[in-house]
């Protein structure tokens, strides 16, 4: 398929393709390393490295190190926490939430029609889950994050999401039939509370309750992910946790307005 026929535009994809692997490398990594990495050769390579340097979203680093992501990415990043309504006194209070549950906590709204994970706070010794990150947006009947706010939607909304975003088999546990779902769902609006285990992953549990708008909307919600083998000794320790910083983002929302206008 060609670039015209397809309405993409290969030269961007490569570019795109090139940012990322610098951004999972981390900085130091050399032009042949990206080539080697993306399939590409070297001389598409170098260009699609100066391009990226030239445009900011790429340094180059002194002493032959190679290369890394550029200061102009740090802005998207900030802008696009802003479109997410989430500033930093959120993000502490994330990473406070991680603390004292000891476990890696999550912060997920809305963004439009997408279920988007807005802030992740963990540690070396309670990690994330991985891909659960900044910007996920994926897999929403099989993360308690998500439920919860699947469950808050209207069935008519919530079936035309779902028959958009798919509901794949991602384990053995995870429900892939709507009448099932709905049925989960209608139980998690009643209880405040969502909770999967090994239905996203294998050896992983989640659990999660909603933050509510001063009108008592769901708005967003907080998550904590921790091993499926210590989750049931430590369920209602977690729960408590959810149920309390939901509570105090609820409050930090109605009560500072800048925190959800972005100003």
């Amino acid at each position: 398929m060609t670039e015209q026929s397809s309405g993409l535009i290969g030269s961007a994809q490569r570019a795109l393709r090139v940012l990322d692997i610098v951004g999972s490398a981390g900085d130091g990594i050399t032009a042949k390393a990206v080539a080697r990495r993306a399939g590409y050769n070297l001389s598409t390579t170098y260009h699609l490295l100066n391009t990226l340097v030239h445009e900011g979203y790429l340094i180059r680093l002194g002493h032959g190190r190679g290369f890394g992501l550029g200061y102009k990415v740090g802005s998207l990043y900030q802008r696009l926490c802003e479109e997410l309504d989430v500033g930093q006194e959120l993000q502490d209070e994330l990473h406070r939430l991680h603390r004292r549950a000891e476990a890696a906590a999550y912060y997920t709204v809305f963004r439009e029609t997408d279920i988007v994970v807005a802030a992740v706070a963990d540690s070396p010794e309670f990690p994330r889950a991985t891909p659960l990150d900044f910007g996920f947006h994926e897999a929403a009947h099989a993360t308690a994050f998500g439920k919860v706010l699947l469950a808050s939607m209207p069935r008519r909304a919530r079936r035309e999401y779902l028959t958009s975003a798919g509901m794949p088999r991602l384990t053995e546990h995870t429900h892939v039939r709507a009448v099932d779902l709905d049925t989960e769902l209608d139980h998690v609006e009643r209880a405040g509370m969502a909770l999967e285990i090994e239905e996203f992953q294998p050896e992983l549990a989640c659990l999660s309750a909603p933050v509510l708008s001063s009108d008592n909307r769901v708005i967003g919600a907080v998550a904590f992910s921790v091993p499926s083998e210590t989750f049931h000794a430590r369920r209602w320790q977690l729960e408590r946790a959810a149920r309390a910083g939901a509570a105090r983002f609820s409050h930090l929302l109605a009560t500072r307005p800048s925190l959800v206008s972005g100003v």
